[in-house]
């Protein structure tokens, strides 16, 4: 498919250009998910499966997207996520997503995987952004990374703890993309076949993990992909929070979370946010989706805490449906990632452009006015799709906010209306 960038329509016009213009083994490790693909199936049908609420009977013609994400202000409440190896898509990846972000006064989050450092995206980009890190375990080489994020000026570090090992992707270990990664010839096939995309590497900052430079010469790219999944710790649990907490002055956003006995308990260990997250359906496979998760995190959190959500949204209406299940704000990976790999920056700008717009229209075709109160009784959920939770009545928010009333007490909703 090939679509000048002015006509592109949606995410997914993006991710077809994406696959013609990417390295077939890159694409794959985007889009592939762990095991079986359960989960990431789960996702998509999970929103899928949400309705919504078509409410005509209110003046939607003053709308507001702006609201803030741990203290933040963003244009709409979206920010894109950390994605491992970013730059392999696009060379220097990570700095043309950040300043695309930047561009549309949303946040970005920079990879501990990521192919550039830290520094090579403050150096390039000038402003603020958001690190995720993998704790490690050299603790030593993990307060290094969080002084480098805080020297760097991030402002709100992401703590995944989701990862004790790394999920088996079948794609991945096909294309020899393993620890080491191979060059097998149906990669250098890939390679040789997307010129471009080649050339364009060229001019890449680096072509490793660029935030372990120094503890293994870069040039052995092979030692360094080994060391990176040797420094997976298995055994960190909710101390470790506490000791991040310690090393970490910032907001702190918990990141990996399905449960609501682990959303309580990181909360009490200090998190100011939460994102209930199932890794885009990379980690552990048959896991909830976050749909199915969301509400009752969100119930154990009971306010003390922001609540975000990511995996599987590819439109503004995804967005709008978690949403009015009550989350702060959305994290898109392969959304962005896809307008990375077709069109560079301005690829990623679309991506954003796409998702506002499209959240914008939800919202008026809902009768929502502001994007900060969007009631819950904006979607319909199935009453067999929340498993263990089937059954359970959830507040609904009221439209009070479309008139400027004081709020009331919320009203009470069976999911199976």
């Amino acid at each position: 498919m090939s679509l000048p960038l002015e006509r592109v329509a949606s995410i997914d016009d993006l991710r077809r250009i994406a696959r013609t213009r990417v390295p077939q083994p890159f694409v794959d490790y985007v889009e592939s998910g762990s095991f079986a693909q359960l989960t990431l199936a789960r996702n998509r049908n999970a929103l899928d499966r949400l309705e919504f609420r078509q409410t005509v009977m209110n003046d939607v013609s003053q709308r507001n997207l702006g609201s803030t994400m741990v203290g933040e202000r963003v244009a709409f409440p979206v920010a894109l996520g950390p994605v491992g190896m970013c730059g392999a898509v696009r060379a220097n990846g990570e700095i043309l997503s950040c300043r695309a972000a930047h561009c549309a006064n949303v946040q970005f989050a920079l990879s501990t995987n990521a192919l550039l450092s830290i520094e090579d995206v403050a150096e390039e980009v000038k402003r603020p952004f958001w690190f995720q890190l993998y704790l490690t375990r050299d603790r030593g080489f993990s307060r290094e990374l969080i002084e480098r994020a805080r020297r760097a000026g991030c402002t709100a570090l992401i703590l995944t703890m989701d990862l004790h090992v790394e999920g088996t992707r079948y794609a991945d270990v096909r294309n020899g993309l393993g620890v080491p990664p191979e060059l097998t010839a149906f990669n250098a096939w890939s390679i040789i076949s997307h010129p471009r995309w080649a050339l364009g590497m060229l001019g890449s900052k680096r072509w490793s993990f660029g935030n372990y430079a120094g503890r293994v010469p870069a040039s052995k790219l092979k030692e360094m992909a080994r060391l990176v999944k040797e420094q997976l710790d298995p055994s960190f649990d909710a101390s470790s929070i506490d000791w991040v907490r310690n090393q970490w002055p910032g907001k702190l956003i918990i990141k990996g979370i399905l449960e609501p006995g682990d959303a309580r308990i990181a909360i009490e260990h200090g998190a100011d946010a939460i994102l209930v997250s199932n890794h885009g359906g990379r980690q552990l496979d048959s896991a909830p989706s976050t749909v199915e998760a969301l509400p009752p995190v969100l119930d154990a959190v009971d306010g003390r805490a922001e609540v975000f959500v990511d995996s599987g949204i590819r439109s503004g209406l995804d967005m709008l449906k978690f949403l009015a299940l009550g989350a702060t704000g959305c994290f898109v990976g392969r959304a962005y990632v896809y307008g990375l790999g077709a069109f560079g920056e301005a690829g990623v700008r679309k991506a954003l452009e796409i998702l506002r717009d499209e959240l914008d229209t939800a919202m008026a075709l809902t009768g929502v006015t502001d994007v900060r109160h969007v009631p819950r009784d904006v979607v319909r959920i199935p009453p067999d799709l929340m498993g263990p939770n089937r059954g359970r009545r959830m507040p609904v928010r009221s439209h009070s906010h479309q008139t400027g009333a004081p709020k009331r007490k919320p009203q009470i909703e069976e999911l199976n209306q």
